[in-house]
């Protein structure tokens, strides 16, 4: 009989985490989930999966960042990001980090079984959805870190810097830190100029 793979799944939404568990139980083994970056380190690690089918924004340490970490001691591991994410700036990221499939959550669930399959195949995936609508990156946005993205993103949708540092698990400091090199890096001066910029360039909703 031959081997399922292995699957472990990183999601800070219980629901959505039960759903996408029950979606791949039946094809493949899922070897454990998670709610938060650290966990998914230590897991992949414990566990030792053939597939990670992960989300980018995450308690403690952010999905991407904790790739990177997996990937040195885990290499056999091969990620796969399931996002809300489908600006071209994060699925860039994540390919930069290793990921070999994109999906985003507004998908069929028909999507991640095919996502899933061509990356145990060796073959790379990544959402229609991405190009459908998606407005092009400019090269200040591909510029910007991850973490910068994540704080462009709140500060677009209103968060304060407070609100941000809370929910990123930083300091105060450090927010205002990444806001002024993304004012710098893009060469805006207000919270309403980045709010415009975050909403043209897709990293925010209107």
């Amino acid at each position: 009989m031959t081997r399922r793979a292995r699957v472990l799944l990183a999601d800070d939404h219980p629901l959505f985490l039960e759903g996408v568990c029950r979606l791949l139980e039946h094809k493949y083994e899922v070897v454990g989930t998670v709610a938060d970056g650290k966990a998914l380190v230590l897991a992949a690690q414990q566990l030792r999966p053939d597939i990670i089918v992960m989300d980018i924004s995450m308690p403690e340490m952010n999905g991407l960042a904790a790739a990177q970490v997996i990937s040195k001691t885990v290499p056999s591991a091969k990620f796969i990001v399931l996002s809300v994410h489908t600006e071209q700036a994060y699925v860039s990221e994540a390919f930069r980090v290793g990921a070999r499939g994109y999906v985003s959550k507004r998908a069929a669930a028909a999507e991640l079984l095919t996502a899933i399959k061509q990356v145990l195949e060796g073959r790379t995936y990544v959402t229609p959805l991405v190009n459908a609508g998606t407005p092009a990156v400019s090269k200040d946005t591909k510029r910007l870190t991850l973490r910068q993205l994540e704080i462009l993103r709140l500060v677009a949708e209103g968060y304060q810097n407070k609100e941000i540092a809370e929910l990123l698990k930083i300091s105060v400091k450090t927010v205002e830190f990444h806001k002024t090199r993304i004012m710098s890096e893009l060469d805006i001066h207000t919270p309403a100029g980045l709010t415009r910029y975050a909403i043209d360039h897709g990293i925010a909703a209107a």
